[in-house]
């Protein structure tokens, strides 16, 4: 099973995106506290449609909560801040994805004590969108270890 890890999410509809994507390709969902909504937020509910309850979501107080909650193996830190490109990594059952909060993205001591890795974008392009990066980088990772669970292997 894959890990999508959230750190310090901030907007919603993002986080709602994210319960239904982990939920359709059995993925869990780490969110780590302070979250910048509510989990009751209609706006949660109305993206994750009625997959929270098919969703493995978890909440975490902190940062240190969630490592010693689950001790991954491996985790990479997503930023747009690193090089390392995303597709040239071989992915593992079990890995884990760090996500930053929407607006400043993850901080600079997580960063540098954990695997980086970006998606491409155009010169002078600042960010993507949290759930596209965090669709993208997913399903390529659920690719490599053979779409484990899909119903259509």
């Amino acid at each position: 099973m894959l890990n999508l890890v959230l750190f310090e999410p901030e907007i919603p509809n993002n986080t709602g995106s994210l319960i239904r994507l982990s939920a359709n390709m059995g993925a869990a969902l780490h969110l780590i506290k302070p979250f910048g909504f509510e989990m009751s937020d209609k706006r949660l509910r109305r993206a994750g449609l009625d997959y929270q309850e098919l969703a493995q979501v978890f909440e975490y107080k902190n940062f240190a909560d969630y490592l010693a909650k689950n001790k991954p193996k491996r985790l990479f830190a997503v930023s747009s801040k690193v090089k390392q490109n995303y597709a040239k990594v071989k992915y593992q059952d079990g890995d884990s994805f760090l996500f930053g909060p929407e607006t400043r993205g993850l901080p600079q001591q997580i960063l540098e004590q954990y695997q980086g890795i970006t998606l491409p974008m155009q010169a002078g392009s600042r960010s993507l969108n949290l759930s596209n990066c965090v669709s993208i980088i997913a399903y390529e990772a659920w690719r490599q270890v053979g779409f484990s669970g899909a119903k259509n292997d």
